[in-house]
């Protein structure tokens, strides 16, 4: 999970805010599936998880419901918009203007949300999130099979190079 963190952190910080923002959505859904007992992903595990985690970081501008549908329509057909979603739009700024922070205003029935403060929320969420779940016996059963970097390979199908699997 740290190495994840970490690399979200790394394309939030260099700029790639695609890479951060699509890996930083999927987070609710990891850590929701992690620590249920059957290791799945659901909409309704997403929304909770959000809400619990999330949500109040955004005075009632942003909750689970419409994080997860902003999520879906981001991930699935590359769209801010959703047909049932909360806001007309989702708009994230990028940092850097002018040394503005824009972030957490609804503007003309759009939420407006700085990029960079949004991934470190989900990634700070998580963190605070993982030492109390990695005491459920949930979660150390689904850890066992979440991916892994390996830096040596992975005996004994691939030995050498790093891997993912």
């Amino acid at each position: 999970m740290q190495d994840l963190l970490q690399q979200i952190r790394a394309a939030n910080a260099t700029g790639l805010y695609y890479v951060a923002l699509f890996s930083a959505l999927a987070l609710p859904d990891i850590c929701a599936s992690l620590e249920s007992q059957d290791g799945l992903a659901t909409g309704a595990r997403y929304i909770a998880w959000f809400d619990h985690h999330v949500a109040p970081r955004y005075g009632g501008n942003l909750d689970g419901t419409t994080c997860y549908r902003f999520r879906c329509s981001m991930l699935h057909q590359g769209r801010t918009q959703h047909p049932q979603g909360r806001y007309s739009r989702i708009i994230f700024v990028e940092p850097g203007v002018g040394g503005n922070v824009f972030h957490n205003n609804v503007l003309n029935d759009a939420l407006n949300i700085d990029v960079r403060i949004f991934c470190e929320d989900l990634c700070a969420a998580a963190e605070a999130w993982l030492p109390g779940a990695q005491q459920l016996p949930h979660f150390q059963a689904n850890l066992a099979n979440f991916v892994t970097r390996y830096p040596n390979g992975l005996a004994p199908y691939i030995v050498g190079p790093p891997v993912i699997g």
